[in-house]
Order: C-alpha cells, then structure tokens, then sequence
C-alpha cells in the first residue's frame, strides 16, 4: 500500500473533482500517471495540450521514434531527432521521461536482423548501440526498457527466438543490462513484455529474466508489465496485485507501462462501456495497492491514435478519452480510483460501477447533443552461470508472422506485424 502526505491530501480535498490523473497519482504515492505518443500526433494541437498538462499525465513514453530502425538506421549512423523532440517535450512540461526501448526482435534495421554475425560481432554491435542512445539520452530518462518482448508466445516460456537469441544465447539479457547501466547508471532499467500480468509460462519466464540478469551480477530495476487487455478478461485487481509482488519480491519495481483496454467489437453498448471502466480501475488499484508500483502509463490516451483498430478487425476504443477528446466513463472510475487511495481509502467495484453508470449516461447525453469536444562474458556464458526459469529452444523457425486473435497484439503498436499472445 502506498503512503500519502498531508500535502497530497491537501491537493485531493482542494481540487476534488477538477483533480486531474496525474496529480491524483502523486497524491496517491504512485511516481507518475502518464501517456505513450507518437510524433505524427505532435501536429495535433488540441491533443498536445491535453498530453503536456502535466496535472494529468505527468509522465510521457516515446512510441516508436527511439527503437532501433530509427535511432540507427545503418551500422554505427546514430539520428536522434524524432526521439529528441519527445524527450524535449517532457523537459520542457517537467514530465518524467520514460525511454523505450533499447532492445527487440521487431522494428529492427535490416542490417541487424539479416545479417551474418557471431556471437562477439554481434555483442560488439549490441553494446555500441546501447551505449550510443542511451549516453545522448544520459539524464533525461527515469527509465529505459532495456529488453522488450523476449519471451516467445509458445505457451512454454521459452525465448523468443530472434537475432540475439540464436547468435547469443539468452546472455544477451544481461549483456544488454550491462551495457545499459554504463552508460547511464542513474537510469531506471526494466524488462518489459506483455502477458506476465497473469498467471501462466510467460510470467514465469519473466521471473527467470529477472533471476538471469540479478545472477550475472548485473543491475535490473523494474519489470514493465505492458497491460494490452480486452474488456471483459481483465483480471481483478486482487489477482493484478498478486503477480506484482511476485515481482516486486525479486527486489524490482513494476509498472503497467502500456495500458489499454479494448472492446472486442464497436460501438461498445452501456454495459460494456462500464465494464471497461471497472477494469481500468481494477489495474490502477493493483497498482495502487502494491508499494513497488511506480506508475501506470496507458499506450496514448486518445482513441484517435490507438493502435488497436488497424490490428483487431472489428475492435477498438481502448483509450481513456474518445475520438472527440472527451472523456470516458473508464476516466471517471481511473481518477475515482486514485482519488480514493490519495485520500485513504479504495474505490471498490461497485462504487466504480456506480461512477461508470453515472459517467456513461451523462456521455450519452453529450453525443445526443452534438458536443464535441560490461560486466557479463559476451562469448559465452560461464558454467557457473544460475540457470533461469526459462526453457531454452533449439532455434525454429519465427512466429513474427503468425495471425492474430483476438488476443493478439502487435508489435510496433501501429505497423502491421502481428504475433499472437496467451488469452487472458
């Protein structure tokens, strides 16, 4: 459970109900409630208001503009501008800077992805790169996720099987954690992947990650728990809660660092609308309810640029406010949420019911009205080395093509590579 000052008590009581997200967190305990974006969106000045009010999100996370394909293009080219236009931004409205990500089988250069390495080659390559980003962005980052997505979405744990995997080994996790920590050791460093919120192989296997890394004597600080979940199957925040402490057990911290929640098919109807309020709620009060918890960052806020329509045929109005930016009942239950923590107490479901209700009727109405508003061996792991709790394969052939379900998720939150992941 997080702790509270009378300051933040102060600020809870005077805004009541004006009270925005992100003073809410704070006032809560939670570091920061914040937004991923895009730099396409940057030209939208209505939502670029919204985003830079740090009263709401207090926090920001580049989408795409520092992965690999844009940050080095061809071997040893570094080009930062996308990246550093979001980073200033956050500067600029005092917003934490979450940096994302270093490492990860998709949105890569082809000269990384298809070419013919060995294992000290391609380490050389790994650790010049993340030193290369992450000292221009020395400073500026609460956190980096280090590692994205290495866990395949086999059903066994096992890794992922991509470029670093087949020529490395699973050492690369900690080769990559090295890197990252020399470069900048103020840095935050996580993993970060989806589907470990639950239950299930893939969270164990994050567990193993968290094991790896810390055996190798290597510095990891959080677990990123992305949270792409789907209206109806979200887990309560009671079972959300208790996969965070296994985490957080390990002596990291977590965050849900890409929160959406989508409906399955649109328009949603009244009920579904309440029900995506109550899980919105349900995952900030895991959060909540977790002292390792740092914040909740939703993947965009606005359901104009989710990435979920041009992924899930059929599916959509995953975000927080709708396309007139207005704001949704699930917004309503995530403030009533924080609210109550920040004054002592927990939002419980049929409160957040209650809210949604309310929230969904006087939204109905608005739309009926028109409104619109290195330290790790790079050759070869060593003998001694602990084993993690991930099964190692013998490469296969990649599951980066697969189709999607309805429980599937894209990698590049808005290209169109589709790998499929466990059912929540």
């Amino acid at each position: 459970m997080h702790f509270t000052s009378h300051a933040a008590l102060a600020l809870v009581a005077a805004n009541g109900a004006h009270a925005q997200l992100n003073q809410l967190a704070v006032a809560a305990g939670l570091k920061y409630f914040g937004s991923a974006t895009d730099n396409p969106e940057l030209d939208d000045t209505a939502y670029v208001a919204i985003l830079s009010d740090a009263n709401e999100f207090g926090q920001i996370t580049p989408g795409n503009s520092q992965k690999w394909d844009t940050i080095e293009p061809s071997n040893g080219t570094f080009s930062f501008t996308k990246g550093d236009v979001i980073a200033d931004l956050a500067k600029k409205n005092s917003q934490v800077l979450r940096c994302h990500n270093l490492v990860w089988y998709n949105q890569l250069p082809s000269w990384v992805s298809s070419g013919s390495w060995t294992n000290e080659t391609l380490t050389q390559v790994l650790e010049a790169h993340i030193a290369g980003e992450v000292e221009h962005y020395k400073g500026q980052c609460y956190a980096w996720d280090v590692v994205n997505e290495a866990i395949s979405d086999n059903g066994d744990g096992s890794f992922r099987d991509n470029v670093f995997y087949k020529t490395i080994g699973e050492y690369y996790l900690p080769i990559a954690f090295a890197a990252a920590a020399a470069a900048d050791p103020d840095a935050k460093l996580y993993y970060n992947d989806y589907s470990i919120e639950f239950s299930g192989a893939k969270t164990t296997a994050a567990l193993g990650i968290v094991d790896l890394i810390q055996g190798a004597g290597v510095k990891i600080d959080g677990v990123g728990l992305q949270g792409h979940f789907i209206v109806g199957s979200t887990p309560s925040a009671k079972d959300l809660a208790g996969v965070l402490e296994q985490y957080t057990a390990k002596g990291v911290e977590v965050a849900y660092t890409e929160l959406d929640v989508r409906h399955s098919s649109v328009p949603a109807d009244d009920a579904a609308v309440q029900q995506q309020a109550t899980d919105y709620a349900n995952v900030v009060n895991a959060c909540l309810q977790v002292e390792g918890c740092v914040g909740v960052t939703v993947w965009d806020f606005y359901d104009k640029y989710s990435w979920v329509p041009s992924t899930f045929s059929g599916a959509g109005e995953a975000c927080l406010y709708d396309e007139n930016l207005s704001k949704k009942p699930a917004w309503t239950a995530v403030s009533s949420a924080l609210a109550a923590a920040g004054t002592g107490g927990v939002a419980s479901s049929s409160a957040v019911s209650s809210v949604a209700a309310v929230a969904t009727s006087k939204s109905a109405s608005v739309v009926a009205s028109g409104s619109a508003a290195q330290a790790v061996a790079s050759s070869s792991a060593p003998s001694t080395a602990p084993a993690a709790a991930v099964t190692q394969v013998s490469p296969t052939s990649s599951v980066e093509a697969a189709a999607p379900t309805s429980t599937g998720k894209v990698c590049t939150k808005r290209t169109k590579t589709v790998y499929v992941t466990a059912s929540v």
